[in-house]
């Protein structure tokens, strides 16, 4: 009989999940509104029920006796996992753990009451809180509970503050934003698996984004170019921090700060995959470990494999903002130096991009030398 894996999301950053899975011989049951997502058609079965839809995803998963449940790089994905788990007895995190890791205003209690570090933060649910907050500026502006770059808006003075929360605001779920003072460094992620408490470092990945206001992302590169003392540092400060919000099973994607004196503070850390490709793609092609697999291991109640096996030195996602990146693109096929892995470029490329799921695709390039890849990064943005 084959093993039944139930898989949150049908988006074409999910689909990995859902073609790995099938290549180790599951059959796979998706769930998302439908929408002609690629994954609606690569699942052996797809339901068209909303993520949101936790009692009858729960349900549907207990008809068909699905031995473990999972999704990648989406932070509302990761709650119905848990709550589904949960529901079923399943391997996953808690609850608190997952509404801990969700949340930017609980993730940074969490944070200060651990001793991690981490920026001062308020949460704000009204735009008249803003006149009582103690911030020094610069601050940075965020809804709680939103990932994706959504709504996040720097600010030098306290001029635009009120639209700014207001707008975060309105796209958060639970209608509140968070306003922290602004760390100044350059911005790294860390991706770990963890099984039963045990957090594995699996790579350091050095982010590049557009800059102020939005800091949407434009580019990702694995491993991060640093020293040996600053990676050590960094595992460790993220394995504490990981404790600190109670992940014990599964991905968990981290980001963070560090500035010209390599003081390190943690922006968010999510219990799950890092989207962008990240975790999907790039952590296996530049280390050799098998991170889908692990995140299935995990799911369905199993030790991940921790062997790993021939990679490229170096990957890299590039993400399309302008004809620019279509030409970088386009050169990049045509390079010996590097190898085009996986390419995405959307059709419509008329409309604004105002966050990372508004960008008009990606390409993801691998390389055994560094310098082959650094004529690829963005000259626009940090």
């Amino acid at each position: 009989m084959s093993k039944k894996l139930a898989i949150i999301g049908a988006s074409d950053f999910q689909n990995p999940l859902i073609l790995k899975a099938k290549q180790l011989g599951f059959e796979t049951h998706v769930f998302a509104w439908e929408c002609g997502d690629i994954g609606e058609r690569t699942a052996d079965y797809f339901y068209p029920i909303s993520i949101t839809e936790i009692d009858q995803i729960a349900e549907k998963c207990k008809s068909i006796g699905v031995d473990g449940i999972c999704s990648i790089g989406t932070d509302l994905g990761n709650i119905t996992v848990s709550k589904v788990a949960d529901k079923l007895g399943l391997c996953a995190n808690s609850l608190e753990c997952i509404e801990a890791s969700t949340n930017k205003h609980l993730m940074r209690e969490a944070f200060f009451k651990n001793g991690d570090p981490s920026p001062k933060s308020y949460q704000v649910s009204d735009v008249s809180d803003v006149d009582i907050l103690d911030l020094n500026y610069p601050i940075i502006v965020k809804p709680v509970d939103r990932s994706g770059s959504r709504c996040i808006t720097k600010l030098q003075s306290s001029e635009g503050l009120e639209d700014a929360v207001r707008s975060a605001i309105d796209v958060s779920f639970s209608k509140a934003c968070v306003v922290e003072e602004f760390f100044t460094g350059i911005e790294y992620s860390v991706e770990f698996i963890s099984w039963k408490g045990e957090h594995h470092f699996l790579a350091l990945t050095r982010k590049f984004t557009t800059g102020s206001p939005h800091f949407i992302e434009t580019v990702h590169l694995q491993p991060a170019p640093v020293s040996d003392s600053l990676r050590t540092r960094i595992i460790q400060v993220v394995s504490h921090a990981l404790d600190s919000l109670g992940v014990e099973y599964g991905a968990s994607h981290s980001e963070i700060l560090v500035n010209e004196n390599e003081d390190i503070r943690i922006v968010e850390i999510g219990s799950r995959m890092g989207g962008d490709c990240i975790g999907s793609d790039l952590v296996e092609l530049s280390t050799g470990f098998d991170f889908l697999a692990a995140v299935i291991s995990v799911a369905t109640g199993h030790e991940p494999d921790m062997n790993v096996h021939e990679h490229a030195d170096y990957a890299m996602i590039r993400f399309i903002f302008d004809d620019n990146d279509l030409a970088m693109l386009q050169q990049a096929e045509c390079d010996a130096s590097v190898k085009v892995e996986r390419s995405s470029v959307d059709s419509d490329m008329d409309h604004e991009i105002v966050d990372s799921g508004s960008r008009y695709g990606f390409y993801i390039l691998t390389s055994d030398s560094i310098d082959n890849l650094e004529k690829y990064l963005p000259k626009r943005g940090v």
